[in-house]
Formats: structure tokens, C-alpha cells, sequence
């Protein structure tokens, strides 16, 4: 195969991958005319991450008292809860951060 075919034959599935996803295969988002409540939605997130630290306290307790050998799970189970502690966090100090600017604001 010459250099210009495998270039022609790589321009051909690039223009497929195109194709596929291309913007008209993109659905633009519903719009609701629902009424958005932030603090159920806060208070949802949080009860989530308080249930996610309680699986992970129970399999690390489960593996430290020897009723499981799933230590990978475990583990696993620990990290995606710190992890979604620390979005948490995060997600708290932009919140903060944001009303910080709007009490700064001069009016």
C-alpha cells in the first residue's frame, strides 16, 4: 500500500468518525418548566455522599474484622466516597466564593 492510499483510506474513516458524530446526532437538552428547589437538590447530593461514606466505613469494618476479603472493593469504595467528599467541598467553597462576590458587589 503507497503512503497516498493509506493517507486516502485514513481521511475515509476519519470522515466516517465525522459523520457519526457530527453535530446533528447531538439531541439539544429538554427544557423544563419545572420549578428548581437547590436546597432539595443539596440536600439529595449530601444524603447520597453520607450514604456512599456509610458502604465504605461498613466494607473497610467488614475487611478489618475478617467477615470480607474484599479489600480491592473496599478500597474502592473509600476512594470514589473521599472523592465525592472533596467535589462536595469544592462545590461548597464556589458556592461560598460566589455569594462573597455578590456581597462585594457595589451597587
Amino acid at each position: 500500500m503507497s503512503p497516498i492510499e493509506s493517507q486516502q483510506m485514513m481521511l475515509g474513516k476519519m470522515m466516517d468518525m465525522h459523520k457519526i458524530a457530527g453535530p446533528e446526532s447531538i439531541e439539544p437538552a429538554a427544557i423544563s418548566n419545572q420549578n428548581v428547589n437547590i436546597s432539595e437538590d443539596f440536600k439529595h447530593v449530601i444524603r447520597s455522599i453520607n450514604a456512599q461514606q456509610n458502604i465504605a466505613g461498613e466494607m473497610v469494618k467488614a475487611v478489618d474484622t475478617g467477615e470480607s476479603e474484599d479489600v480491592v472493593g473496599a478500597m474502592i469504595a473509600s476512594q470514589k466516597a473521599g472523592l465525592s467528599f472533596s467535589m462536595l467541598m469544592e462545590m461548597r467553597n464556589k458556592v461560598l466564593n460566589g455569594i462573597d462576590d455578590v456581597m462585594r458587589m457595589s451597587l
